[in-house]
């Protein structure tokens, strides 16, 4: 099984939201759909703009962690 690290969009340099899952395609669309309620949905964060795949949660989760203390220009700069 893949885990997926992934950050979404509301626009083009708009507000920024990382996550974590295992099924990448439904997450995605979840978000789009306003199906999650918080964060993406308050702010409309829908556009998939980057992602990483792992083989096991724990690295996944690690990695998520790590880009949430990140700088903004950091992962702008990750993201292009």
């Amino acid at each position: 099984m893949f885990y997926y690290v992934y950050i979404l969009a509301s626009q083009r340099n708009g507000t920024l939201y990382i996550g974590v899952t295992n099924n990448l395609k439904k997450r995605v669309y979840q978000h789009k759909q306003d199906e999650v309620d918080g964060f993406s949905k308050k702010y409309k964060i829908h556009s998939l703009v980057y992602f990483e795949q792992t083989e096991n949660v724990e690295s996944a989760i690690q990695r998520e962690k790590q880009l949430k203390k990140w700088k903004r220009s950091w992962k702008l700069r990750l993201i292009e």
